[in-house]
């Protein structure tokens, strides 16, 4: 199944007043079957130790699969809901940013599955690596 492909600027209007926003999460590029977001590491996603929080992470790949799945669907009859997330941190980050690789590795009728691999963009080290199911739900 192919995403829908439209403007990145219709992808990052979703952002508004969001949780994406407030973590300054855009979408950069979207193929056929994944999107590439970014994410600063900076106050805003820093835990206490001034490194990349694992719940940024898990924010990053929430939102990335969400964005890719409204791509799948018709918004108007279906919506996209996170229901299970699982995330794997390998390294840490400091500064600078983070860039996200979502890949759909399932699409069906009610659910989705999204593979996200985030990598720090200074290094391009796999920090952290997660998995997505969405379910698809109709709009009531």
């Amino acid at each position: 199944m192919k995403l829908q492909q439209v403007p990145l600027e219709q992808i990052n209007a979703f952002r508004k007043n969001t949780l994406m926003e407030v973590l300054d999460i855009r979408c950069i590029e979207l193929g056929d079957d994944y999107l590439i977001a970014t994410m600063p590491v900076d106050h805003r996603t820093h835990q206490p130790m001034g490194l990349l929080h694992g719940g940024a992470s898990a924010a990053l790949i929430e939102s990335i699969g969400s964005m890719g799945s409204t791509l799948l669907i018709d918004l108007s009859k279906e919506a996209p809901v996170g229901i299970e997330i699982n995330a794997n941190h390998l390294g840490s980050v400091k500064s600078g940013s983070v860039k996200a690789i979502g890949k759909i590795i399932h699409a069906g009728k009610r659910s989705h599955v999204w593979q996200v691999d985030i990598y720090d963009q200074t290094t391009e080290k796999l920090v952290c690596t997660g998995r997505l199911t969405i379910m698809i739900v109709p709009r009531s």
